[in-house]
């Protein structure tokens, strides 16, 4: 009989007690065990095991769960005798920041105070007993909600030091989605103060701890040893390109298979395939995110259950506001190809709105991205380059964003669909209506970057390409910027069936020093689509001259005008 399929749970103890639906991952403990490595991170996307693995090795390690060998029996780590022993022998400091999303510094800092404040809690009996002097009495009473940030930076630190002398043994500290509170201090403008802190509590707790003897942290992203591990020497980063731990986060194609054959499914293998594999962790190919696959052998259907498991907010606010090239990019994984990008896995939030390689970076450590190749090479002065072949990670994926797309449009209400029907009708006067509305609505949406008013024009109809993609899929292809004739034409639809009309669009930025009427520019647009034969590529591809309707786009701040040739 199948085991129940619990959906969210994260803690170990309660999945084992329940003999729910479990993966074997126990192996992990070993390898990080015998890694030797002090203080570890290891980036994985959201949904991929990183807390219920946190929560194994707590349970594992932990006095409090001395003797819980039932946790255990059956799982591969209790095979091997010397991990028998090891269980329960250590104090664990075990926290995690998941929760910590404030919209202000203060609100965040308030929030890791409690978290801390609970710690100290739980281990009050380290006031008895003559185990604290009166000094550190006096620091243990002082840490709460209220605390300096002196104190709280600390707490960590002096608790490891209370643990390792009341135990004889030194602790080891577990961090979960340690990124967390960085990413909202991104979002929300506090990002400088919070790293400040943060480089100052992770000095304190991993790098001048003498009574530490191992840590591990996880989260999303590998945030720049500048911003917050400048201080620490001794830490290992496992991303999603390390071989490290590859088979440890998600599930392996093996163990997806088993599972569907436990509940009677097996012959959806090539559908869940292509749903949800894709994930690349390290040279570990075909990984699938627990979450998504959780909920399909639940549910017995697919769906975007991982993409919507939380906000992909900053991943759509980065792409809606990015650049004409960064939307050019974008369009073509949409359309299923690869991009070639220089990247470096470190995350500098700071730099997000001005430099693209670090967005494509957030991309690829969130989930939404995957390597295909990777290429590491030295240039002509000596400097060793990483060349990254990405593409969306899964159809789930590029279901998620296609659906984040047309949430751009629906603040024009109806008129972005309206404008879809007027252009397959050839109706240029309800065109002109609609994409007024849509320009309106939508201009200052794409045009919200660090650097807007140059690139608006271009921000705005690069997004307007993305909609017509989505929307119009099924009836056609859509490329832009690509050569035809004698120059590159900004958008082409080639028709999926015969018979259909072929659409070419160019456009144009009024140059009020050689152009007084808008129709002009709009006219030019046309002139150009004539001049340079962009309609060759069509005609190549089978659809007659007759067939082929030009459209020339003229913007002038917010006001679009356009014209049939």
């Amino acid at each position: 009989m199948a085991r129940t399929v619990g959906i969210g749970k994260q803690d170990f103890e309660n999945i084992r007690e329940k003999k729910v639906f479990y993966v074997d991952k126990t192996e992990f403990i070993r390898e990080w065990w015998e890694s030797e490595d002090d203080v570890t991170l290891i980036t994985r996307p959201r949904r991929f095991g990183k807390t219920l693995n946190m929560s194994m090795l707590e349970k594992f390690f932990s006095v409090q769960y001395a003797g819980r060998e039932d946790l255990f029996q059956g799982l591969a780590i209790w095979k091997n005798e010397k991990y028998r022993k090891i269980q329960g022998t250590y104090p664990v400091i075990s926290l995690s920041f998941a929760a910590v999303k404030e919209k202000s510094y203060t609100m965040t800092i308030s929030r890791i105070n409690q978290i801390l404040t609970n710690l100290y809690s739980a281990n009050r009996f380290l006031m008895e007993d003559g185990n604290l002097d009166d000094k550190e009495k006096k620091f243990f009473s002082s840490v709460d909600v209220n605390m300096d940030e002196t104190t709280a930076t600390m707490a960590l630190h002096q608790l490891s030091i209370y643990l390792s002398r009341y135990y004889g043994k030194k602790v080891i500290i577990l961090l979960d989605e340690y990124d967390t509170p960085m990413q909202e201090a991104y979002v929300n403008g506090y990002w400088d103060e919070l790293a400040s802190f943060t480089r100052s509590m992770f000095n304190a707790a991993f790098k001048t701890n003498v009574c530490l003897e191992r840590a591990m942290m996880t989260g999303i992203t590998r945030v720049s040893k500048e911003s917050i591990f400048s201080d620490l020497n001794n830490l290992e980063v496992v991303t999603a390109t390390s071989d490290k731990y590859a088979d440890c986060f998600g599930f392996c194609e093996d163990e997806v298979f088993a599972a569907l054959a436990e509940y009677g499914l097996s012959e959806k293998k090539q559908e869940v395939k292509t749903w949800y594999d894709g994930f690349v962790f390290g040279g570990q190919k075909d990984i699938y995110n627990p979450w998504s696959i959780l909920n399909y052998l639940d549910k017995k259907k697919t769906g975007t259950y991982w993409a919507n498991s939380s906000s992909n907010h900053l991943a759509g606010k980065l792409i809606r506001e990015g650049s004409q090239n960064l939307k050019r990019d974008f369009e073509c994984l949409l359309r299923g190809k690869s991009i070639i990008m220089e990247l470096d896995e470190q995350i500098v939030y700071d730099q997000l709105g001005d430099d693209e390689q670090a967005i494509w970076s957030l991309l690829l450590a969130s989930g939404y991205l995957k390597v295909k190749d990777l290429k590491t090479y030295a240039t002509e002065f000596g400097e060793w380059k990483q060349e990254y072949e990405l593409e969306l990670t899964n159809f789930e994926v590029g279901a998620m964003f296609r659906h984040m797309i047309r949430k751009w449009f629906s603040r024009a209400a109806g008129g972005y669909n309206d404008f879809i029907k007027a252009l397959l009708l050839d109706d240029v006067k309800g065109m002109n209506i609609y994409i007024n509305k849509v320009a309106m609505t939508t201009f200052s949406y794409f045009d919200t970057g660090k650097n807007p008013s140059e690139e608006a024009p271009e921000r705005f109809y690069h997004g307007f390409v993305l909609g017509l993609m989505v929307e119009l899929a099924d009836r056609y292809v859509l490329a832009s910027n690509r050569e035809s004739g004698f120059g590159r034409y900004d958008v082409m639809l080639e028709p999926r069936k015969p018979g259909d009309a072929g659409i070419i669009i160019e456009f144009k930025v009024q140059d009020n020093s050689e152009e007084k009427e808008l129709s002009e520019t709009a006219n030019a647009a046309l002139r150009q689509i004539e001049e340079k034969k962009y309609a060759t590529m069509l005609i190549e591809k089978g659809v007659t001259k007759e067939k082929i309707r030009i459209y020339g786009f003229a913007f002038c701040g917010k006001r679009v005008l356009i014209e049939r040739g």
